[in-house]
């Protein structure tokens, strides 16, 4: 080996260990790993935890997961229940799991103010999309992330707040996921297209699919249906044409409009599952998700399709 080849090889072996040493600056406390620090917004304050996978890049994407009502980000969190940790490493986008509003020890038992639902969030008048901002906005001091690619998941009342979210912030956010939850904002006019993905059972006994509550529903709330939900997302993102199936598989398929702006809505459908995450468990026990089709799978390919604006 000459002299030049040598000093390359020093130069690249140096390079690497001082990217080694400066993530961690320039992150912040959001190395690699888990983490959790504290939000106030409107005078209230909430946990936040964070997962930080080892494959992520300099400029990570990020995907804001939003616990079911009466659930807690802690729960959101766990991997045997949602398996999103797992996923976050796999796709090396960053993992944000709020907390609800909640005035029990560790954030327990918190709900969103989703619209029509739910709990205590939705009765006081929390400002959660607020919340959102300023959770957005502490991310961004300790970790440079692409803005351009903001996701928000969520899990019922959870997936409730990601439908107002991608109504109420337009342009924040480059697509959303919704399970077992549906639009909960009704008079809500998007003013710009976001590409929406909606997965919901049919036998959803809590968010019934065609409407109202189901018959285990503690919220009781007149729950828009799963149809009624798509027709306004693809009327909002100015949709053209029939849907595609795009996946159909037994006791499950799924349907793409192709909409304005390169954006999409996606629907699809499990037979069976109730109100769960498909290829999940269910946080308080009883029957797991449908095992028709894997939630996290569909909504990172979907996330994949739409990288945001470049």
């Amino acid at each position: 080996m000459n002299g030049w080849a040598r000093w390359l090889v020093r130069w690249r072996v140096g390079l690497t260990a001082l990217i080694g040493l400066v993530w961690p600056l320039v992150a912040g406390a959001l190395a690699p790993g888990e983490h959790r620090f504290n939000v106030t917004h409107a005078g209230e304050t909430r946990e936040l935890r964070v997962h930080v996978p080892a494959s992520a890049p300099a400029r990570p994407g990020v995907v804001l997961a939003f616990h079911g009502g009466g659930g807690s980000a802690a729960i959101m969190a766990r991997d045997g229940l949602y398996g999103l940790i797992s996923q976050s490493e796999r796709s090396g986008d960053v993992l944000v799991f709020p907390n609800g509003f909640s005035r029990l020890p560790g954030g327990r038992l918190a709900t969103w103010n989703a619209g029509l639902c739910c709990g205590a969030a939705r009765e006081r008048g929390v400002d959660d999309v607020g919340f959102v901002r300023a959770v957005l906005a502490a991310l961004r001091e300790r970790l440079p992330y692409d803005e351009r690619r903001v996701y928000a998941i969520g899990m019922s009342n959870g997936a409730m707040l990601a439908h107002r979210l991608a109504c109420e912030l337009p342009g924040v956010f480059a697509a959303i996921g919704a399970v077992a939850g549906t639009d909960g904002t009704p008079a809500c006019v998007p003013r710009q297209p976001v590409s929406v993905l909606q997965i919901h059972a049919r036998d959803d006994d809590h968010v019934a699919f065609g409407g109202g509550p189901g018959p285990a529903s503690v919220a009781r709330a007149d729950f828009v249906s799963v149809p009624d939900t798509v027709a306004k997302w693809v009327r909002g993102n100015a949709c053209t044409g029939a849907p595609q199936r795009v996946l159909e598989a037994p006791g499950a398929f799924c349907e793409r409009h192709g909409c304005a702006g390169g954006t999409e809505v996606q629907l699809c459908v499990t037979e069976t599952g109730g109100h769960a995450w498909p290829g999940g468990r269910k946080a308080l026990g009883g029957a797991p998700g449908s095992t028709a089709l894997s939630a996290n799978a569909v909504i990172w390919d979907f996330f994949a399709r739409h990288p945001g604006p470049r």
